[in-house]
Order: C-alpha cells, then sequence, then structure tokens
C-alpha cells in the first residue's frame, strides 16, 4: 500500500477536487476523518492569517502535529478587483446565511448583491489557491500557488462544481466554471493548478 498524505480539509467539494488532481502521485491520498482526527473547536482559529499562504501554513501545521503524517493544505478563494479584492481570504464566509440557508448559496448572493449593475469591466476577478505541504511538523514549508482569470456573470450558471463556480466565467474555457465537465476546470483551475505544481515537485523530491 502506499504511504499516506494528510490532506488538511474537511470540505467535500475539496475533498473531491484534491482526489482527482493527485490521483497518479506515490502517496494514498487521505482526509483528516480517515486519519482518525476527531474535529475540535481549534480548527474554527486556522482560518485567521490574513493572507492565502499564511491560512495553509496553519493548517498543515495543525494537522501535521495531530497527526504526525506527511500534510499539505490549501486556502483559497475568489478576489474581485473592482472590490479591492474581496472576498478574498473571507471567501469561505463573505455572508451570513440565513436559517437552512447553504453558505455556498449565501456567499454568492452577496458578491452578486455588491456588483450589482457593475459593468463587464467591473467584474473581472481571479481564483487564488496557495498550497503549503510539510513532511513533517518541524519540517521547512514547501509553498504552491495557482491562479485562474475570468469575471463574474450576473447569474449563477449551471450546476457544477462548488463555491462561486456558478458565477465565475473562466478565461481559459470560455464558459463557466459551473457548467463544465470536472477534469475540464482541474485543467485549468487555481487548485489544478496548485496541486500540480506540488505533484511535480514530490516527483523529483520523493518524501519516503
Amino acid at each position: 500500500m502506499k504511504p499516506p498524505l494528510l490532506v488538511a480539509t474537511r470540505s467535500s467539494g475539496k475533498q473531491r477536487e484534491i482526489t482527482k488532481i493527485l490521483a497518479e502521485i506515490p502517496l494514498r491520498v487521505i482526509f483528516p476523518d480517515e486519519a482518525g482526527i476527531m474535529e475540535t473547536g481549534a480548527e474554527n482559529t486556522l482560518e485567521d492569517a490574513g493572507s492565502f499562504e499564511g491560512n495553509a501554513r496553519r493548517k498543515a501545521e495543525y494537522f501535521a502535529q495531530r497527526s504526525r503524517l506527511p500534510t499539505v493544505a490549501d486556502d483559497s478563494g475568489i478576489e474581485v478587483l473592482s472590490l479591492g479584492g474581496k472576498p478574498g481570504v473571507h471567501s469561505k464566509r463573505f455572508a451570513m446565511p440565513s436559517p437552512h440557508q447553504d453558505q455556498d448559496i449565501a456567499n454568492n448572493k452577496e458578491l452578486l448583491r455588491r456588483l450589482a449593475g457593475a459593468p463587464e469591466e467591473r467584474r473581472r476577478a481571479r481564483y487564488r489557491c496557495c498550497v503549503v505541504f510539510l513532511k513533517d511538523p518541524t519540517a521547512l514549508p514547501r509553498t504552491f500557488e495557482g491562479t485562474c482569470t475570468g469575471r463574474i456573470l450576473t447569474e449563477p450558471c449551471g450546476t457544477g462544481g462548488f463555491g462561486y463556480d456558478p458565477l465565475f466565467w473562466s478565461d481559459d474555457l470560455g464558459s463557466c466554471f459551473g457548467e463544465v465537465e470536472a477534469d475540464e476546470k482541474h485543467a485549468v483551475s487555481h487548485r489544478g493548478r496548485a496541486f500540480r505544481a506540488f505533484a511535480e515537485w514530490l516527483a523529483e523530491n520523493p518524501i519516503f
């Protein structure tokens, strides 16, 4: 059996994507539940570093300490230029959902509200992802980043992906992330690019 690599996320959407993106690496991708790491309130404080890299590093350090396994973590979000880069590091909790409302739906509605009536040039945006890898809790962190550019649509499109995908029109694909197949999205997405950079580094720097 391949040695394990802990991916420090409990997001089902990220788990689906990262499993596919890292399918060919010589390690067995596992997540916190599979590693027997019970969720605690401490995890709610990990994403307050103020930058994607800082948040990813905090998550990698926390889960590497708890698991003693090689650990990789990411932080990502969408940045709208005319909003000064917002939601940015607050992408995950950009809006306060009403009772029984899905967080992604609330976030998308808030982004549309802030861009209501904005012309196309003010809807330019990019997705960013920062990945941090730790071979062990005391190792020097390795950092990888990926971006993809596009614009925010005026209404949701498609039912695929998660997060802001139904609102993000990709320059690379000429279509919305919410309406393309997963493999098409991974080929150009911020997360796909960041994790492929990590996989390429791993191929040249075996950790076992």
